[in-house]
């Protein structure tokens, strides 16, 4: 049988369908290609919205807090009526940096009542006591009394030291102040004035950062003084915060009796915000002041910056969950800078930046001048408030803290245990 033979036509319809199948692969291909930039337009579209609103929540809250800072600080103090006798209560580990000087600003007080002091310590080779010593012979006159007690009754080491000391507590009134703060010589004044107020069970003091010789002691200055400090203004404006703070907590032993005793913090992270929950649970408040204490900064490397500001955040994050998930909306320049990278550096998104910027630097010029403060290394605000935002996103990435060189985890209560690695 004859095979047909092959005409122009049927090369013709060859070519044509050959051509058919690439121009249709080609259209496809493109069409794919245009789905997929469809795609990654209407996300970095939706990320840039996003993030911008979250920017604009955030100016919004800085600009706030800025207003609030000269409120807080212009507030009347509370003139005391009488001075009891106050014992200071400090808890000692080691040596720092200019321990004795901080420790010498509680002696060096305008108070005509009478002061005890009460030092404790864990260990009697703790170098802290030599300092101590220095103390005796710099103030021969003051009352001066030291534990060395090594008992514990949890995880919490700085608690069973308060509890150790407070058998050799002689006054009335208590006074539990961190070894790293340093204090002005209104400071006693200002504590009984406040704690003389109706219903009021605790005093407490929000602080100022005060940097060790160094560069990365300034990012945890910046994280103190224009991240936690409004922060603290803000939320009592505006009635949410429920501060208590280690640097300073005075109450009366009616007050701590009434509440229990310290041992039972011994387990907690927050044992300071648990003291205050404790006291308001019993029907007193806690009163904040506008008197404000000074903070060491030490953090001489970057890892210790961030190991610290990652056990902050993870404190707070323990003692208040929803304060500390809101706490998302105070950091407008990390995201006005997200929202100028996903809009490939629109005008816009420039704009936001640029007000993102101007905010935080408007608030830290507020706090400076409320807080009789000279900033300096202020063009790193931004670097340092991107340190805080990544500290803040990892706070949520693991429950374990680093404290004193030991592994903690912290369950949802805010209890400490030892690290099963330990």
């Amino acid at each position: 049988m004859m095979r047909t033979p092959r005409t122009h036509d049927d090369h013709s319809l060859k070519a044509l369908t050959i051509a058919c199948v690439g121009l249709s692969l080609l259209a496809m291909i493109a069409i794919d290609k245009a789905t997929t930039h469809t795609v990654a337009h209407f996300l970095a579209c939706l990320a840039t919205l996003a993030f911008s609103m979250l920017a604009a929540v955030g100016i919004a809250y800085t600009l706030f807090a800025a207003w609030n800072v000269d409120r807080f600080f212009q507030r009347n103090a509370a003139v005391p009526a009488h001075f009891p006798g106050v014992t200071l209560i400090k808890p000692l580990h080691g040596t720092e940096w200019q321990l004795e000087d901080h420790l010498a600003s509680f002696f060096d007080q305008d108070y005509p009542g009478p002061v005890q002091h009460v030092f404790g310590v864990h260990d009697a080779n703790d170098e802290a006591l030599n300092v101590v010593n220095a103390l005796r012979a710099r103030f021969p006159e003051a009352d001066i009394a030291v534990v060395v007690d090594s008992r514990l009754y949890g995880p919490n080491r700085k608690v069973a030291n308060l509890v150790n000391m407070l058998d050799h507590v002689r006054h009335d009134v208590l006074c539990f102040a961190d070894s790293d703060v340093s204090v002005d010589r209104g400071y006693l004044r200002a504590i009984a004035g406040e704690l003389e107020q109706p219903g009021v069970g605790i005093v407490t003091c929000a602080y100022r950062g005060i940097p060790a010789p160094g560069f990365w002691t300034r990012g945890s200055v910046a994280a103190t003084n224009y991240h936690f400090l409004p922060g603290v203004v803000t939320g009592l404006a505006i009635g949410r915060a429920r501060p208590c703070f280690g640097q300073t907590i005075a109450m009366t032993r009616a007050t701590l009796d009434a509440i229990g005793g310290l041992a039972q913090f011994s387990h907690h992270l927050a044992e300071d915000h648990a003291l205050g929950e404790a006291a308001r649970r019993i029907g007193t408040t806690v009163a904040v002041p506008s008197h404000l204490v000074r903070h060491a900064c030490t953090e001489a490397t970057f890892s210790a910056l961030f190991t610290h500001e990652l056990r902050w955040s993870r404190t707070i994050r323990a003692a208040d969950r929803l304060g500390h998930l809101g706490a998302c909306l105070m950091h407008p320049m990390p995201y006005a800078l997200l929202a100028l990278l996903a809009s490939s550096g629109t005008l816009a998104s420039s704009g936001v930046l640029l007000l993102a910027l101007a905010a935080r630097q408007l608030l830290r010029w507020r706090i400076d001048r409320a807080t009789a403060q000279s900033s300096k290394g202020w063009w790193l605000l931004p670097m340092w408030d991107i340190v805080q935002f990544t500290v803040y996103l990892s706070s949520f990435l693991s429950s374990h803290v680093m404290w004193r060189g030991r592994r903690f985890r912290v369950n949802s209560a805010g209890m400490l245990t030892l690290s099963s690695d330990e």
